[in-house]
């Protein structure tokens, strides 16, 4: 049986989904433009630091093409999980929006996703006591 919207059965899992999921985009996307891009593109500044086909080269190389594609993935189950959360909590669409662009932004998407449990926790305080027992 299908729960209604905006009630505790119909969100918690849903949370659980965003939570993994917006932690998995957050660290992919970090690890993309913190170390793919620039092993990848760093011989562009600096010809001699890393030079186009060095070993560091193909890592960066490496990094943005099978992290990359996976994290594209991940991250448009994340906006569809987001999504339903956000059909299923009832939040607001202003509210919505900035969490699903915040979700976009590296170090940016760990406040997003702390400020959308805070958020559905407050909604549904039975998710606090149902975690912990």
């Amino acid at each position: 049986m299908r729960e209604a919207a905006g009630t505790f059965g119909a969100v918690k899992p849903l949370l659980n989904a965003y939570r993994v999921l917006a932690t998995v985009v957050g660290l992919s996307i970090i690890t993309l433009v913190v170390v793919g891009v620039p092993l990848k593109y760093v011989h562009e500044i600096w010809p001699s630091v890393l030079p186009e086909g060095s070993h560091g080269w193909q890592v960066g190389s490496d990094i943005n093409l099978y992290l990359g594609t996976a994290h594209g993935f991940i991250y448009m189950v994340f906006v569809l999980v987001a999504f339903m959360l956000a059909l299923r909590a009832r939040w607001p669409i202003a509210f919505t929006v900035v969490m699903l662009v915040c979700g976009t932004i590296p170090f940016l998407s760990f406040w997003a996703e702390f400020r959308a449990i805070r958020r559905v926790r407050a909604q549904f305080p039975d998710l606090e006591t149902s975690a912990a027992g």
